[in-house]
């Protein structure tokens, strides 16, 4: 199999180490159709779907060795391990900002409007923070727990009923990106084993994917779960707090879903935070990692840093077309020959 990577037209190859991306520069796949002695036959390893304008890759030769791995590797190696706010889910629609697994708490009947104002205010102090790529992670690392900490104190004054749930996730308006459907299901129907790692609340996490109808058995999420007491209330959080910059997975090395895993050495991420390239980092024997990155905010300011950490970075893109046309070319690395024997 052989990948190549071009530049768009008026853009002029430069070695990947040396190459400094503005906004505007792309780079992207073209279809390469090569004759292999050895294999016998004519591969095509087309991936239309990374032609798209919002792809950003700055080490093309490094994501064109990784897919052939993965590729190599077959669907008994591979797993997923992704983000769930922002990342499965939409960032925004109509120019509007969707909402996140907390945000669905914050706009329901389920708090007081005190407790809203508050978790607001608390929103306004810490985000700028968690995006402010002139701090550490070292340095915002504490503060996230912080901020983790108050909202879940103001949810736990709150008495919130785990009856009432389901009918507020139904009525919140959340969205998965567009091609979820096929995201979830080719994963689902080969077996790929998927790690839903989130900052979010676990609880309004597996309600959202539960309603969509795409909890399936090869699916497991590690978040902030509610702890309910015997009535069915808000009594505190289970475990420790899960925020966008502890997503090392240290905490998850020796659990039972890691250990089964073992053989499962490659991984494709994905993640929309400066934090998310971490999520993998407790995978056994891993071989080989790709690491997809949704830039939704701040593009301008972050994009160098996404391009740092991931192997491709989406900007503004609302959809799971990379990240599915991927997968159907590891999934299924035979389709595109038979594809053009057949015609």
């Amino acid at each position: 199999r052989s990948l190549s990577l071009r530049p768009r037209a008026g853009v002029s190859k430069r070695q990947p180490e040396a190459w400094s991306p503005g906004p505007g520069s792309t780079w992207v796949y073209e279809s390469v159709m090569k004759t292999s002695q050895q294999e016998g036959g004519v591969l095509s390893t087309q991936i239309p779907e990374l032609q798209k304008s919002t792809v950003h890759i700055q080490e093309p030769e490094r994501v064109e060795r990784i897919i052939s791995a993965l590729c190599d590797g077959g669907v008994s190696k591979l797993q997923v391990i992704t983000d769930f706010d922002m990342t499965l889910t939409r960032f925004a629609k109509n120019s509007k900002k969707r909402i996140t697994c907390y945000s669905i708490i914050q706009d329901s009947t389920l708090i007081s409007d005190e407790c809203k104002i508050k978790m607001n205010e608390l929103l306004n102090f810490y985000y700028p923070i968690e995006i402010d790529h002139s701090r550490s992670i070292e340095e915002k690392f504490p503060l996230m727990i912080e901020w983790w900490t108050k909202v879940h104190e103001l949810l736990v004054e709150q008495k919130i009923e785990k009856s009432k749930l389901a009918k507020t996730v139904k009525e919140s308006g959340a969205e998965l990106r567009d091609g979820f459907g096929i995201f979830f299901g080719e994963l689902h129907k080969h077996g790929v084993p998927v790690l839903i790692f989130s900052a979010g609340v676990g609880d309004v996490l597996e309600e959202i994917i539960r309603q969509f109808d795409v909890y399936h058995q090869n699916i497991t999420v590690v978040s902030n779960f509610m702890d309910f007491d015997e009535n069915g209330i808000l009594k505190g959080f289970k475990g420790e707090i899960i925020h966008v910059y502890n997503k090392r997975e240290g905490a998850l090395r020796n659990t039972k879903h890691l250990q089964q895993l073992r053989s499962h050495s490659n991984v494709i991420l994905l993640g929309d935070s400066l934090g998310d390239p971490n999520m993998a980092d407790g995978v056994q024997n891993q071989e080989n990692i790709l690491k997809i990155g949704f830039l939704n905010d701040k593009v301008d300011q972050l994009l160098n840093k996404y391009l740092a950490l991931y192997d491709i970075v989406l900007v503004n893109d609302e959809t799971l077309d990379v990240a599915n046309g991927i997968l159907k070319h590891v999934l299924n690395p035979n389709h595109l020959l038979n594809c053009c024997q057949d015609s």
